[in-house]
């Protein structure tokens, strides 16, 4: 009996989390407070800085029953860069890297989605950094789909992305004298997104 009580309540628990895809159709916001936009960099060839920004808006369209029509759109403020480091966000801010003042912000607008099988997606769009436009590719997982306890229907998805900063103009660097550079031209992205049903 104790064995069919776990296999009702893991399917419980699968069927609240993981509806049929048309069930999730419509527009969505992305919760700021519960996502995180996300970057990692090498630093100096031996370690890796870890940082994100703390101030974003975005928006999902997701069509369960046609993933192809999804679109995504984000808006990131440059000013928010944190890094856990004062003196390296400043720096991050200035000329060197992103000229906040003069971009300040960071956009991302999708072009194409795919589903992949299962609960993998890629989704692809025009990433915008510095007045420069190029193609990205997000490798998307769905993590399922939840009512919290505010009433609020919310979708959460994990995703990764890697970027040569140089092809957005941001050349900065410093030479090691044991060889290589002080700051990797590979970042890889992260995303962590929980967005909410549009009433």
């Amino acid at each position: 009996m104790s064995i069919f009580s776990r296999n009702d309540a893991r399917t419980a628990t699968a069927a609240a989390v993981s509806p049929e895809p048309a069930a999730l159709t419509g527009d969505y916001t992305i919760d700021p407070a519960h996502s995180t936009i996300g970057f990692v960099a090498r630093h100096a060839m031996v370690t890796n800085v870890k940082g994100s920004f703390q101030d974003f808006t975005g928006t999902l369209r997701l069509d369960g029953t046609d993933p192809s029509r999804s679109t995504a759109s984000i808006d990131v403020v440059m000013d928010s860069i944190s890094t856990g480091n004062a003196d390296r966000d400043g720096h991050l801010k200035s000329a060197d890297f992103f000229k906040a003042d003069e971009f300040p912000a960071m956009t991302f607008r999708s072009t194409e989605a795919e589903a992949l099988g299962g609960d993998d997606y890629r989704i692809t769009g025009d990433l915008t950094i510095l007045g420069t436009t190029r193609p990205l590719t997000i490798d998307l997982e769905f993590n399922g789909a939840a009512k919290d306890p505010f009433g609020n229907e919310r979708v959460g998805f994990e995703g990764k992305a890697e970027i040569l900063r140089s092809e957005w103009g941001l050349t900065w660097n410093a030479a090691l004298e044991t060889g290589g550079v002080l700051v990797s031209d590979k970042i890889k992205l992260n995303f962590d997104i929980s967005a909410v049903r549009n009433a």
